[in-house]
């Protein structure tokens, strides 16, 4: 029972069903139709899940309800519930998906939404644990501990205080971070560290602990510890760099770990063995070499300790693409080329500046700042014109940028033009990204494929189209649903609404066309307006929204 409740799943939310209405200061509960199902009569309102009909509701007398869709008060066994705010998590999701804490005896425990008994009413302090969505810090006799939304306790209460080490991956976010851990003695804290299964890799014996977050392998756990002003590093539970330096810094590029011991400078590789001796003043890393200044002057070795014969004056950059690197050279001014795996020059170093975008493409810069693209023969595949050229995120596009004409120009992974327009917003979505300004919008896909609003949106019965400066909307054969009238449109969203503007005032339609309510919102926000019925939506503090008719 106890390994059953040891793995725990975090709720995934498909669909929004409820939303958080505020009017006069008060908040209620919407549906995705608009229809108000909890009046707004309640000083707070939290909705811990949008998929479930289970609403937190506070009095004026800060008493607290538990509502369902049909205002029925639930868990009235338990003398007060709340949800679980979450921390250091940026999300319009807030609370934990799945549970809450009670109180009983002025004790706390954990039920789920079934109303359900997790733990006992047995701790001082349930509160999510920063960072880590799915786990709670818990205080029980003044200790604190780790546990899961299970019940499950991973970390036992006996520690004055608990962290996250903050590891983070793009896969799994922070789930593979583990804990730093202390406790006081009478010399103060000492800190030790516990793994993300639970086991304790340092005892609480430290004076400083925090784990090498750069090194990405959540297999091994590499952590900087130090005790009695010494620092050593662990893998681990093993100590491969022993705790006899004044510093350790952690070299990402070449993967080494440069070490000073009575201000004398060493190298010891990823596995705490000794390629460069501690006896250099100063030891510099840029780009794959590392530059040592001794009493014979200077030296450049590669990351396993072996001496090159290159100019301290040269610094070799790796780019994503192991055919190249950029080369900079500083001995007369700092210039920018390009060279191969094996350093053979392919473009020589009279650039301002270079960094690799892709293919066999480059950006460079020449003394009058403005930004091209050349391939690794230099050709010119972009004038030298542009103040900014960057890559749309996660997508095969580039977007370069004229600021004296405030012109957006996009192009594909070949650099083909693909759009050009003034006054223009990029906004990039999961599968595609929209270029627009008042006048008009574009949609490519992820590869600069145009698209249609008919493609993006394929659920949707009506699309906005312009025509003689105005917009209206047709269906999908191309027939006026609502008549060309509207200087602003935005696109139907999953609930069947948009917003219309009209003498710089909003309104919203439904998705038959029929007018729910007329242009009167005078909203001053930046953001163009999403509505739920007659409601617009409203983000405030840590991504937090609530809908109102109120302006």
């Amino acid at each position: 029972m106890i390994d059953n409740k040891k793995a725990y799943e975090i709720a995934k939310i498909e669909e929004y069903n409820y939303f958080v209405l505020r009017q006069d200061d008060m908040y209620g509960v919407i549906d995705k139709q608009g229809n108000i199902l909890i009046e707004p009569t309640y000083t707070e309102v939290k909705i811990p899940n949008p998929e479930k009909a289970i609403f937190v509701c506070k009095e004026n007398n800060d008493n607290i309800k538990i509502l369902n869709s049909n205002s029925e008060e639930l868990m009235t066994e338990y003398e007060q519930v709340e949800p679980i705010k979450l921390k250091n998590i940026q999300s319009d999701l807030m609370y934990e998906k799945s549970v809450l804490k009670y109180k009983k005896d002025n004790k706390y425990g954990l039920i789920n939404f079934e109303g359900k008994e997790l733990t006992k009413a047995e701790y001082d302090e349930i509160d999510s644990l920063g960072y880590k969505e799915g786990e709670l810090l818990v205080k029980k006799d003044n200790k604190y501990g780790v546990m899961n939304i299970n019940g499950y306790l991973m970390i036992p209460t006996e520690y004055d205080q608990i962290s996250v080490d903050r590891y983070y991956t793009d896969e799994n976010s922070y789930k593979d971070a583990g804990y730093i851990v202390s406790v006081t003695t009478d010399e103060g804290y000492r800190y030790g560290y516990i793994d993300k299964e639970g086991k304790k890799l340092l005892e609480t014996e430290y004076n400083e602990v925090s784990r090498i977050n750069e090194i990405e392998n959540p297999q091994d756990v590499y952590i900087l510890c130090a005790k009695n002003g010494q620092y050593g590093i662990n893998k681990n539970e093993e100590n491969i760099i022993p705790n006899e330096y004044q510093s350790i810094t952690y070299n990402e590029v070449n993967n080494i770990f440069i070490v000073e011991r009575s201000k004398k400078y060493g190298v010891r590789n990823i596995n705490g063995e000794e390629v460069i001796p501690v006896e250099y003043s100063q030891i510099d890393t840029t780009g794959i070499y590392i530059y040592a200044q001794g009493q014979d002057g200077g030296k450049v070795f590669n990351a396993s300790g072996e001496e090159q014969n290159i100019s301290s004056n040269v610094q070799i950059l790796n780019t994503d693409n192991d055919n190249y690197r950029i080369k900079i050279n500083s001995e007369n001014g700092t210039k920018y080329g390009v060279v191969d795996k094996d350093n053979k020059q392919l473009i020589e170093e009279k650039y301002n500046y270079i960094k690799y975008l892709s293919d066999n493409y480059f950006i460079v810069s020449t003394e009058n700042g403005k930004l091209g693209i050349i391939d690794d023969k230099e050709n010119q595949k972009l004038e030298l014109k542009y103040d900014s050229i960057e890559k749309v995120y996660n997508k095969d596009i580039i977007q370069a940028t004229i600021t004296s004409e405030n012109t957006i120009e996009l192009y594909s992974k070949s650099l083909e033009q693909i759009c050009s327009m003034q006054n223009a917003i990029v906004e990039p979505n999961e599968d595609y990204i929209k270029i627009y300004n008042d006048t008009e919008t574009r949609y490519f896909n992820n590869d600069g494929q145009e698209l249609q609003n008919t493609d993006i949106f394929p659920n949707n019965i009506l699309f906005s189209k312009m025509e003689n400066g105005k917009w209206g909307f047709v269906d999908k054969t191309g027939n006026v649903k609502v008549d060309y009238q509207y200087d602003k449109v935005t696109e139907f969203n999953e609930y069947g609404f948009a917003a219309v503007q009209k003498d710089g005032k909003w309104g919203v339609i439904n998705q038959n066309g029929e007018i729910v309510i007329e242009p009167t919102y005078e909203l001053n926000n930046a953001e163009t307006p999403s509505f739920i019925g007659k409601y617009y939506k409203v983000t405030y503090g840590v991504g937090e929204i609530y809908y109102t008719d109120k302006v």
